[in-house]
């Protein structure tokens, strides 16, 4: 008999790649061609299996990070994807709606500056304009910046801003797109491991992932007489656009490497769990929280 453990040749090593990425820093809000080492969002890798068929899906922040990866899973699995953008990206949201296409789904993609409540709406509006329907709401855009000088530094300016785009956009869109949600549909909002381990210097964003926690178990029950299931995803340090935008580069350097994995998370390793949550594989769950976090605890 042979005691060598013998390893399948399909595997993969959860540390494969470890140790985080070189010190960097980029404009806010950054695009994922800048980046080094480049993000994988799956796009050789993910393979759909129809597990969200026909069904529409609007995901902000789309175009970069979880978002892209997420855009491009749903598109594989069989959905239509409206990709909402700032503005500035452009570029990135054309590039992830050829890779829709490219699965033979249909994508649009609206610039929009979610801290308005007009133009959350005018998102949902849209959407139903385009495809008659909504199923699926991802509310993952999100905006950063560390404190330079503590918490003393944290201005009105920075502390609105994350705000609105973090919190307050969440609620907008959800309010919008119930109106157009048959029972059976999904909304997944983007949490943050920064809702149960805030770092000192991104206190303000911590400040609304953990809202985002609440919001989504409140809503978990809230909207269940209706049919609609809502949850959250939590993810820990993910290599995105996000990171060498609105941190310093001291803090880039090494980026994830405290995790039990020893390394950041790639955008196309967090996709999966927005599947499962947006497919009938989940039908029983709502008002959870999904830790991703390269092994880092949660509650």
């Amino acid at each position: 008999m042979n005691d060598e453990t013998t390893v399948p040749d399909d595997t993969t090593d959860p540390r494969e790649g470890q140790g985080g990425p070189p010190a960097q820093s980029i404009d806010h809000p950054g695009t994922s061609a800048q980046l080094e080492p480049a993000p994988d969002h799956g796009e050789d890798t993910y393979e759909g299996a129809g597990r969200l068929t026909d069904r529409v899906a609007i995901i902000t922040g789309g175009d970069s990070g979880i978002g892209r990866a997420t855009t491009i899973a749903f598109a594989r699995e069989g959905a239509d994807v409206v990709v909402v953008h700032l503005p500035g990206e452009a570029e990135d949201a054309a590039e992830v709606a050829r890779l829709v296409d490219a699965a033979g789904r249909s994508a649009l993609t609206i610039a929009a500056d979610l801290r308005e409540h007009e133009a959350c709406r005018m998102v949902v509006d849209r959407t139903v304009e385009r495809f008659g329907r909504l199923d699926i709401l991802v509310n993952n855009a999100a905006y950063q910046c560390a404190l330079t000088d503590g918490f003393v530094s944290l201005s009105a300016e920075q502390l609105e801003r994350t705000f609105r785009t973090n919190v307050f956009a969440t609620v907008w869109l959800t309010q919008a797109a119930l109106d157009h949600m048959p029972p059976g549909s999904t909304v997944i909002n983007t949490a943050s491991i920064q809702a149960y381990d805030p770092s000192p210097d991104l206190v303000d964003y911590a400040c609304t992932k953990a809202a985002i926690v609440n919001l989504t178990r409140a809503l978990g029950v809230q909207l269940a007489d209706r049919g609609i299931r809502v949850n959250a995803v939590a993810p820990g340090p993910v290599w995105t656009p996000l990171i060498p935008a609105t941190m310093p580069p001291d803090r880039v350097k090494g980026f994830g490497e405290d995790t039990p994995l020893g390394r950041p998370g790639q955008p196309a390793e967090l996709a999966p769990t927005f599947v499962f949550l947006a497919s009938d594989a989940s039908t029983y769950i709502t008002g959870e929280t999904i830790a991703v976090t390269g092994g880092r605890p949660t509650p």
